[in-house]
C-alpha cells in the first residue's frame, strides 16, 4: 500500500523524467492506501496544468473497484463520467459500492472525492471466465511504430504551454501518430474524422495483469477526443477541450507495456461536443478493447 500525505508541495509540479522514473510512477499511481472497507485513497500526480488528467482519475477509480472484486472476477467493462475538474496537488477517496454479486457477474460503483465534492463517478462490471462465440474486427492497415510521429516530441515542439505540460505528464507513454484524416491516411468520405496511433506504456510494467487494465485506462485517455478535430484545420491552442465521459470495454487480455494500435474515429461532432471510438488492437491483430469518449469541443469561453 502507498502512503498518502494530506497535500503535496506545490514545489513538487512534475520535473522532465526519464521514462522508467515516468512509469515508475504511473505504478505508484495505480497503487491505493486502504483507508476502511471499500474507501480507499490515491496519491496526486502534481502537474503544470492546474487540473488532474482524466486517465489519472479514471485508473485510479478503476483500480478501487477491482480490489473490490471477488476472486477469479476480471473487469470487462467500465462507464464513467467526469463532473469536476480534479486538483493534481490533492489525493483523491474512493468510495465503492458493493452494487451487485452474482455467481457469473459483479458490479461496483465508485465515486471519486476531493475536498468533499464527486469528482468523478463509475461503474465496472466484472465477469468470470467462460467459453462462448467469437469474432472480432480485422485490424486495419498502418505504418509501424517505427515510421510514425513521436507524439510527445511532436506536442513540446508545438510551443504552446499546455502541449508542453502535457508532454512532460505523459513521460510515462511512448505515442506514435501514423495519421488522421487531414495527413496519412486516405480520405474517406463515409469516415470524416479518423486518426491513428500506436501507443504503448514506456518501460516494463510489474506482471500483474490488474497493473496492466489500469496503466491501459490511464493511456487510453491520451488523444481520444483530439479525434473530434481530426476532420477540421484548427489551431488546436484556440479549442476549450474537456473530457465529459469514458468508456472502456475490455475484449481480451493484453500487456499495456507492448505496441497497441489506437485505431480512432469521431462519427459526430455537434452543439460543442464531439464524440470519438477507438478501437484498440495488440500488435498480433486481436482486438483487446474499444474505448468511446465524449468532450467538450468550442472556442474558448471568456
Amino acid at each position: 500500500m502507498t502512503d498518502v500525505s494530506d497535500v503535496v508541495s506545490a514545489d513538487s509540479v512534475i520535473a522532465e523524467r526519464s521514462p522508467a522514473e515516468a512509469v515508475a510512477d504511473l505504478v505508484a499511481v495505480l497503487e491505493l492506501e486502504t483507508i476502511d472497507d471499500d474507501l480507499f485513497r490515491g496519491v496526486p500526480a502534481p502537474n503544470d496544468r492546474g487540473r488532474t488528467f482524466g486517465g489519472h482519475v479514471a485508473a485510479q477509480t478503476l483500480m478501487a473497484a477491482i480490489r473490490t472484486a471477488g476472486e477469479g472476477f476480471t473487469v470487462h467493462s467500465m462507464h464513467s463520467y467526469f463532473l469536476l475538474p480534479g486538483d493534481p496537488m490533492h489525493p483523491i477517496v474512493y468510495d465503492v459500492q458493493r452494487i451487485r454479486d452474482g455467481r457469473s457477474f459483479q458490479t461496483r460503483r465508485v465515486a471519486a472525492r476531493q475536498h468533499g465534492r464527486e469528482i468523478f463517478y463509475l461503474t465496472a462490471n466484472f465477469q468470470l471466465h467462460e467459453e462462448g462465440f467469437e469474432h472480432q474486427d480485422v485490424m486495419p492497415a498502418a505504418l509501424p511504430a517505427d515510421e510514425g510521429i513521436d507524439l510527445r516530441a511532436l506536442m513540446s515542439k508545438g510551443g504552446t504551454p499546455e502541449g508542453e505540460a502535457l508532454a512532460r505528464e505523459w513521460a510515462a507513454i511512448d505515442g506514435r501518430i501514423v495519421g488522421n484524416s487531414l495527413h496519412g491516411l486516405e480520405p474517406d468520405p463515409a469516415r470524416p474524422a479518423q486518426q491513428r496511433m500506436w501507443l504503448k506504456i514506456a518501460a516494463e510494467l510489474p506482471a500483474d495483469p490488474n497493473v496492466h487494465l489500469g496503466a491501459f485506462t490511464w493511456a487510453s485517455d491520451i488523444s481520444l477526443l483530439g479525434a473530434s478535430l481530426a476532420a477540421h484545420t484548427l489551431d488546436s491552442s484556440r479549442v476549450q477541450m474537456a473530457s465529459l465521459d469514458h468508456t472502456i470495454w475490455f475484449h481480451r487480455p493484453f500487456r499495456a507495456d507492448e505496441w497497441w494500435l489506437y485505431d480512432q474515429e469521431s462519427p459526430s461532432a455537434e452543439n460543442g461536443r464531439g464524440l470519438s471510438l477507438g478501437r484498440v488492437f495488440s500488435a498480433d491483430g486481436r482486438l483487446v478493447a474499444t474505448v468511446a469518449q465524449q468532450g467538450i469541443i468550442r472556442p474558448p469561453r471568456r
